[in-house]
């Protein structure tokens, strides 16, 4: 167990490499309550969110989420949220070490407008369900999740349990999130895991190292990663998140907290860009250490992991935009020797 943003969560259940080898195969459930849940209504909620968030959520159908980003008037990453529709609110969640940050920015910009904040995240919690075999794990419980679309949700009755039941995670597999009331919890997974009957490999319990290592392979951004307060959501390459044009629909009244300065980015060569490096051998890069061109630094690692999929090291990172093309080698220091790596494409791993 670990302390994650107050937060005592799991590392590990056993070995990390099988939590995540047993995700790629089948799947693996994950406790992350620790994520957090801010529900935001009443009269003026959608012109609030319109202004705090990069994307464009007026269009939203209900029972559907969208990724988006709250930035500050720099550009700079605030938190990584995904938004989801209900019929009289909204839902967001995003990362738990920005919760008080992003609960702190939305009454900030409320103004005189008429909107309820109420952060969910001690009084529910939230699990994720992830791995190729789930649907059809799933689909013994239920007809309709299944035929679920991607970012799309449905609130389920079982017995007196009401949970919000999602298409969506983090690890690069098919999967679905859940989220419920913290008491119920409990009683909910053993209904969801009594009696499977049919011989099939267990859905094992993951813990944070495994997730961390499927996100990685996924080639997805995160918070306090490759996402803070002074790197742009461009550079990290998450441009369909980013409506630079939102405010040009007749449903949008201002510009959203740092459109000018991500327009003025995207007019100019960036001058750092988010890559992907395959890394010779099985030693990490380390995490904040530089990644360097013919002796010079051109970056920094943001993540790195071994990967139990590639069986090499992986990593993402932030380097020089002149010097981010696709096949480039550079150096980076691994287990305290220098080793090559070379920029990749992201995602490392993308399910067949």
């Amino acid at each position: 167990m670990a302390d994650v943003a107050g937060w005592e969560m799991p590392l590990h259940y056993g070995s990390p490499v099988e939590e995540h080898q047993r995700v790629r195969e089948y799947g693996g459930i994950f406790d992350v309550s620790h994520l957090s849940r801010v529900r935001v209504s009443g009269r003026h909620a959608r012109r609030l969110l319109e202004h705090v968030l990069t994307r464009y959520v007026s269009d939203m159908d209900t029972h559907t989420c969208r990724h988006a980003l709250v930035c500050n008037e720099a550009g700079g990453v605030i938190d990584d949220v995904l938004v989801f529709r209900f019929e009289e609110h909204w839902l967001l969640t995003g990362d738990a070490a920005n919760r008080a940050r992003l609960i702190e920015h939305l009454h900030a910009h409320t103004g005189a407008w008429t909107v309820n904040i109420a952060d969910q995240t001690e009084s529910t919690a939230m699990v994720a369900i992830q791995g190729p075999g789930m649907m059809t794990f799933i689909s013994k419980f239920s007809s309709e999740v299944p035929t679920l679309d991607r970012l799309a949700f449905t609130v389920k009755n079982l017995l007196v349990l009401k949970m919000t039941v999602s298409r969506t995670g983090i690890t690069g597999e098919d999967g679905i999130e859940l989220m419920l009331p913290t008491g119920m919890v409990g009683m909910a997974l053993k209904l969801l895991f009594r009696d499977t009957g049919d011989g099939a490999a267990p859905v094992l319990p993951c813990g944070m190292i495994a997730r961390d290592m499927l996100r990685v392979e996924a080639g997805l951004p995160a918070c306090g990663a490759e996402l803070t307060e002074q790197t742009d959501p461009l550079s990290a390459g998450l441009d369909e998140a980013v409506s630079l044009g939102k405010d040009e629909n007749d449903s949008v009244d201002r510009p959203f907290i740092g459109q000018a300065a991500l327009q003025g980015l995207a007019a100019t060569v960036p001058s750092q860009r988010c890559v992907g490096l395959k890394v010779e051998g099985e030693a990490s890069p380390v995490v904040g250490g530089a990644v360097s061109l013919g002796g010079d630094q051109i970056g920094r690692i943001s993540s790195a992991c071994l990967s139990p999929t590639l069986g090499s090291a992986i990593a993402m990172g932030f380097v020089d935009a002149a010097h981010a093309e696709t096949g480039t080698t550079v150096s980076v220091i691994a287990d305290g020797a220098t080793v090559d790596a070379q920029i990749v494409k992201r995602p490392f791993y993308e399910r067949g």
